[in-house]
């Protein structure tokens, strides 16, 4: 912003060049990224049109969080663990998989060591 111009002026002059902005109310503000979560709280939120475009400005309190990776186990290494260890309870072996990452020797290395 300009100094030494008081918010009105500055709004008027915005509105004869075609500029519109609106103070969007937001508790939170998320942008989901591939391999994080950018999460904006206590937030101020403008919402700028110009020419036809719209874009936002964002300012607040910034963290940054690391997306869990969402591990998909299937059933054929379910089978395939519990054929090569003996062991038939599927949830103890869908637990060993999660543990090693859906890594299937990793999992079966772990549940015949425990036995």
């Amino acid at each position: 912003m300009m100094p030494n111009m008081d918010p009105r002026t500055m709004k008027n002059m915005m509105a004869k060049m075609g500029i519109k902005s609106e103070e969007i109310s937001a508790i939170r503000v998320t942008i989901e990224c591939d391999d994080r979560q950018i999460v904006i709280a206590s937030p101020q939120v403008t919402r700028i049109e110009m020419q036809g475009i719209t874009s936002f400005q964002v300012t607040g309190d910034i963290t940054e969080n690391e997306k869990a990776v969402e591990l998909s186990i299937s059933e054929d290494d379910i089978k395939l663990v519990q054929e090569k260890t003996g062991i038939n309870d599927q949830d103890r072996v869908k637990k060993a998989l999660s543990d090693a990452n859906g890594d299937i020797a990793k999992a079966i290395l772990d549940l015949t060591r425990k036995d």
